[in-house]
């Protein structure tokens, strides 16, 4: 007896589960209609198979999907229709794609026959994404989906994860197919895990020995690399201190000895001004950004280079390298590691001991423990960091809530940061941290936003509001785009040129969503406060009142040497 057909929007369902999705974060429209029939059925009853998460705005959608995978470690997917649907998330795929992030991105299109004719809500996505994602195909007709589906998920998460954009016209959603599941585990050149070098990992291994001044550099990749065990058997045999970038923070626990602090333009002041110091630098899984560097023309100029990435195209991208180890660092630690002495650099690890402590007297013991004024973001973030001891997921926006929040966290478990690195994307975070709560529902999601961030996406009250997601929302409120504010008082002449905001009452917005709210204006009140966040089950908006110019230091301005580090604003 011949197998029943079934539609494309069917076998899109049973594609999906055949990848081992979960969680779907989507919006509704006329052109992914049929595969929105499709999966009532696959949310429901016998044949469920997925949880689907209403979003408020599809910008939302990717968000949350990159949320989700940063901190299970499995593939983000975001279904919506076409023409302002599908432009709606690419500002997500655009994030994914320089924060090398695994989503999958699933939009509807016009039939295949209308395509050309400007018909309603037709827009290029395939010509749009191509640039901004790591794969970006049109499914135009039934029999493709298994293949493409396939495809689409060994390419988003295989090698250097990222976006993939998959564009379903509506006539392909609506043919019969008879139905097989496929399996992709290989693409014609691309290389998704790059043949270990055994020569570049005995040069590595010597350099690293010989070396007196050694430090290494720790971004996202050893995340993206579930290598933090083979990370830490490499720095302790080694005996080398570390750096780790913004998105590298939590693989490697802030509580180790080896770790010497955050990178870059408003990271710690002992491993940037060290960066100039050390004689060897060892880069693993971080990409040498602009905001790491500082100064690309002064950079370490002083310290041989090796470069352990995945990708071969960030190899002298940015910064000369001596050694490059291109694999994925799971396997090519272990290969250096195998090969090193055990040493001991107790004098050069000591060095960083003396600019560490004169960073903690002058930024952060008057950034956290401050005894007079307005509260500032630095003691909100540290309360918050002491009250969750550890356990949670740091989440935040972008701007000065980012940076403080970034700097005065606590990172113990590997997976335990959310924030939009390459992109800066405002209104990223509380929908990332949705995202967050279905990838990781057993740990405590604490999101920290500006109340320009907060603005950008407060339409996913909503999503909390229906799911109930048990987002803990710091709200940071200075009245201010406060990262511009802090340019335009630094390097404009204080000529606050359209930062000020004007803002709604919060408390009324917490009021309508159902969503509990507390607000703290002095700092008495603030520990008692995140107590009855963190004790309250579900959703909370802990809105503070911030001193409206509180800076975030230390700073490295732009385009000046990473050593030109600044601990204090002049006039200030």
């Amino acid at each position: 007896m011949a197998k029943e057909k079934i539609t494309g929007s069917e076998a899109l369902m049973l594609a999906l589960k055949a990848e081992g999705v979960k969680t779907i974060f989507g919006y509704p429209g006329g052109s992914i209609m049929p595969v929105y029939d499709a999966l009532y059925d696959y949310t429901r009853g016998e044949k469920k198979a997925f949880d689907h998460i209403l979003v408020r705005h599809e910008q939302a959608a990717a968000h949350a999907a990159e949320g989700y995978a940063r901190v299970s470690g499995e593939v983000g997917v975001t279904l919506v229709t076409s023409g302002p649907g599908a432009t709606n998330t690419m500002t997500g795929v655009a994030d994914a794609m320089l924060d090398s992030t695994p989503i999958v991105v699933i939009a509807g299109q016009v039939p295949i026959a209308a395509l050309g004719t400007d018909a309603f809500q037709e827009v290029d996505l395939v010509g749009l994404a191509q640039p901004i994602s790591k794969w970006s195909y049109q499914i135009r007709h039934a029999e493709d989906i298994a293949w493409a589906v396939s495809r689409a998920f060994y390419i988003a998460r295989s090698g250097r994860p990222g976006p993939v954009v998959l564009d379903f016209p509506k006539n392909a959603q609506t043919e019969l197919v008879d139905f097989q599941p496929q399996k992709v585990n290989f693409v014609r050149s691309y290389v998704a895990y790059p043949k270990l070098d055994e020569k570049a990992v005995r040069d590595a291994a010597e350099m690293i020995n010989q070396a007196k001044k050694p430090l290494a550099l720790v971004g996202q990749g050893v995340e993206l690399g579930n290598a933090q065990t083979e990370l830490l058997a490499f720095l302790e045999k080694a005996d080398i201190p570390a750096g780790r970038t913004m998105l590298g923070l939590s693989a490697l626990s802030s509580s180790h000895p080896l770790n010497v602090g955050m990178l870059g333009m408003h990271g710690n002041y002992a491993p940037n001004i060290k960066e100039q110091e050390c004689d060897v630098l060892i880069a693993i899984g971080m990409r040498f950004s602009d905001r790491v560097t500082g100064n690309l023309k002064t950079y370490a100029k002083q310290a041989k280079v090796i470069h352990l990435d995945i990708d071969h195209s960030e190899i002298d991208k940015n910064v000369k390298t001596d050694v490059a180890v291109i694999a994925d660092c799971k396997e090519s630690l272990p290969a250096i590691t195998a090969l090193l002495h055990q040493a001991d650099h107790k004098e050069w690890r000591d060095s960083f001991k003396p600019l560490e402590e004169k960073e903690r007297e002058k930024v952060i013991e008057p950034a956290i423990h401050p005894t007079e004024g307005p509260l500032l973001m630095g003691e909100v973030v540290n309360v918050v960091a002491e009250a969750t001891q550890g356990d949670a997921v740091l989440v935040t926006d972008v701007g000065q809530n980012q940076l403080f929040a970034t700097r005065y966290f606590r990172y113990p478990k590997k997976r335990s940061i959310c924030t939009s690195g390459g992109l800066g994307t405002m209104g990223y975070g509380m929908p990332a941290a949705i995202g967050a709560t279905f990838g990781a529902p057993g740990r405590t999601v604490c999101c920290f936003m500006g109340d320009g961030g907060f603005q950008m996406c407060i339409e996913e009250l909503g999503t909390i509001m229906e799911q109930q997601a048990p987002v803990k929302m710091i709200l940071m409120n200075n009245h201010y785009l406060g990262n511009v504010r802090q340019w335009q008082d630094m390097f404009w002449q204080r000529r606050k040129s359209f930062t000020r905001m004007m803002n709604p009452c919060y408390e009324q917005i917490a009021k309508g969503y159902g969503i509990p709210y507390l607000a703290v204006v002095d700092r008495k009140d603030l520990r008692a406060a995140v107590e009855k966040m963190l004790q309250t089950q579900g959703p909370f908006i802990l809105e503070c009142a911030i001193l409206e110019d509180d800076d975030v230091l230390p700073m490295t301005p732009p385009g000046m040497n990473v050593d030109d580090m600044m601990l204090s604003i002049s006039g200030k």
